[in-house]
């Protein structure tokens, strides 16, 4: 199984930053993807930005110029740097693994909140 324990969450003020981090543990195999997702009340989770085993990242578009992913492969970790946050980033914030055998393996979840 994987195990994927997050940090970093918290309160923050509109224009700040964040830093969040997941690590990975467990008896598993390889690890492809990982990302962040997020979840605001009422709404559907969605992608934050993700991250290749190779180290390419992808984000989406309310996530571009503003926030940075970036992995340790020997760590198994992976940590999300949110800059210049908005009040609509108020979400909770997922980290995921996506393991060969066991497919997409999610975090419990860290909340951020952006206070304008």
């Amino acid at each position: 199984q994987v195990r994927l324990v997050e940090s970093g969450g918290g309160l923050a003020q509109a224009g700040g930053s964040l830093r969040l981090s997941c690590s990975a543990s467990g008896s598993f195999g390889r690890i492809t993807t990982m990302g962040w997702y997020r979840q605001a009340p009422g709404k559907e989770r969605e992608l934050v930005a993700s991250i290749s085993s190779s180290g390419t990242p992808n984000y989406a578009d309310s996530a571009k110029g503003r926030f940075a992913i970036s992995r340790d492969n020997a760590r198994n970790t992976v940590s999300l740097q949110m800059n210049s946050l908005k009040p609509e980033d108020t979400a909770v914030y997922y980290c995921l693994a996506r393991e060969l055998f066991y497919g997409d393996c999610w975090g419990q979840g860290t909340q951020v909140t952006v206070s304008s």
